[in-house]
Formats: C-alpha cells, structure tokens, sequence
C-alpha cells in the first residue's frame, strides 16, 4: 500500500524540529546553570535595575531562597508591578521597591539613608543596572551617562554601604561588567567625552572601569571579610540595547533577529554567574576576580594597572563628592 505523507505535516515537523534545535542551541549557548540551594532566610540583599532582565531574574532565583530583597530602581511604577508578580510567583513577602536613580547623586544618598533607617545589616550588594551605547547625555551631576550611572552611581552607592557590609560579614559586593572592557581605555585627556563622544567607547571605558574599582576596592578590603568581584553575564537578551540601531530597526526584528535568538542568552542564563558570584560557598575567601560563565577568567592588560585604578579611584571620590559632608 502506497502511504503519501501530507505536506501539511512534513512542514510542521520540520518546524517542530527546528524550533527544538534552537532551544537545545540556547540553553548549550547559556552556559552553566548555578546549582547551589541555599536557603537565604534573613539575609539582606540589595539588586540595582532589578525591574527587568537580569536583574530581575536574579532577584526571583533570589526570592525563591527566602531572601530579603530590596529592589533599587529608578521607575516605581515597573518595580512595583514585578515585585508583585515576583512575590505571588515564590510566596516570599520580604520583597521592597526603593527608589535609587543612578543617574542622580542626590537620589542614591536619598536611597542609602532609607536603607539603613530600614535595616541594619546587608549581606549581598548586587550592582546590576546599567546603560549601553545611548546617545550622548549626562547625569544629573553632569556626569557622561554611561560612565554616570555603570561605574560612577554604583561606586557612591557601595561605598556608601560599607559600613554596613563590613557589619554583617561575610558579606559580598557583586559588580556587572562585561567583556566589552578589553577594547575599553580610560580617557585620562577627556574622561567625561566632551569632544568626539563615541557611544561604543564610551560603553567599554565605562566597564573597564567597573573591573578597575572592582580591584582597587578589593584591596582596600582586605581584612574585613567583605568580597567584591566583577561579573560578565555574556550577551543577554535585554532591553539594555535599546539604543542600538542593529537590535531596533525592522530589517533586523524581523528578518536578522530569529536566526542570532539561539546564540543569545536569556535573562535567566545571565544571571547564573550573577548568582554564583553572590552565593557560591567556593568564593567566600576570593576578591577582586572577573568571573564570566561560573568560572574565573583574565582581565585585560588595561585591566591590570594598579596605577590607573588608583587615579580612577581619587577621581571617582571627588565626582561624586565622597568624602564631602
């Protein structure tokens, strides 16, 4: 007997076997899933930009182990509405919306002075928000943007909460950077990009210098049983390209899109490295490291100039006014 298989169902298992391939691709792309269970019960964890992908997924992994979290954001309206969703989905209540602004000096203050009227201890500082490759535009302070709010905003905020995770140790500060820092130099002739902005350079000098405070910091650190390490979460579907031309216009939606979605991670798989930077119990003696995929990796030459993290550091305290009363 002659069967004839219907060419309705020859396409749709050629698209059920593509759509599968891809999601195998993906999740291989991902990279490893952290496996630690770790129950968080009573302890304090602040996340930047933690309304939307990785650092809103990391707050749910976060949440699912009993945490306290506090999600710094600069939009109420879309951290309230994840803070809900999060808190129906793991039944943990001790979730908060607090508005921190990175782009605004005088709003991070605002933050920490809420934070420590609220709390008194705080274990985990994850330094998650950021911006890549906008327009040129500066912070509130005047600060170019990119630098502003990725290394500027995050360094007032962390040393503003030391003194409260030097009480708490051990305790763990958690940087995002990325591997865009080896192209990246610190501009010491034009560090804010008053002339010729590139928004590229501008992108990469800013996470060069996330991993150069993530060092300096380390070593001023020593001692106190406080860690700081530098996180690359990779290439992650986010909205933080949405000033990127390639990811936004609609030749690339819709005809270049579906074909890079494999080789893209998700959300999720950024925030593995995120989550064992915070919690692997394998780190709690390591500091001033760059970790990308779960594992330790090699920074630029850049990257390694104890000078240039010094000058950064003097200049870090006196733009954002540090040390000034």
């Amino acid at each position: 007997m002659n069967w004839k298989i219907p060419k309705s169902l020859v396409y749709t298992s050629m698209v059920a076997t593509t759509a599968g391939v891809a999601y195998l691709t993906k999740d291989y792309i991902g990279g490893p899933k952290y496996e630690g269970k770790e129950d968080l019960i009573d302890k304090v964890i602040i996340v930047t930009g933690a309304n939307s992908g990785i650092g809103r997924e990391t707050v749910l992994e976060l949440a699912k182990r009993n945490a306290r979290i506090i999600m710094a954001c600069r939009d109420m309206e879309k951290c309230e509405k994840e803070r809900r969703n999060i808190v129906l989905e793991t039944k943990n209540k001790y979730i908060y919306c607090r508005k921190c602004d990175l782009a605004s000096q005088e709003s991070i203050r605002k933050f920490v002075t809420q934070f420590k009227k609220e709390n008194d201890k705080l274990h985990v500082l994850i330094n998650n928000a950021g911006v890549m490759r906008c327009p040129k535009s500066h912070t509130k302070e005047g600060i170019e943007m990119q630098l502003g709010v990725n290394h500027m905003g995050h360094f007032l905020l962390t040393n503003l909460l030391l003194d409260v995770l030097k009480v708490s140790a051990p305790s763990r500060i958690v940087n995002l950077t990325s591997a865009a820092h080896r192209t990246g130099q610190i501009n010491m002739q034009d560090f804010n990009w008053e002339n010729d902005y590139d928004a590229g350079r501008a992108y990469s000098q800013s996470k060069l210098a996330i991993i150069l405070f993530t060092q300096e910091l380390a070593s001023r650190l020593k001692g106190t049983n406080v860690t700081v390490n530098a996180v690359h979460p990779g290439i992650v579907d986010t909205n933080i390209t949405r000033h990127m031309f390639v990811y936004n216009n609609f030749f690339t939606r819709i005809f270049l899109k579906p074909f890079v979605w494999p080789f893209i991670k998700a959300p999720w798989h950024g925030a593995q490295s995120v989550l064992y930077a915070a919690l692997d119990p394998s780190l709690t003696n390591v500091s001033g490291c760059y970790l990308d995929n779960c594992e330790s990796k090699e920074v630029s030459e850049e990257a390694k100039n104890d000078n240039l993290a010094k000058w950064l550091w003097k200049v870090s305290e006196k733009w954002t006014k540090l040390n000034v009363i």
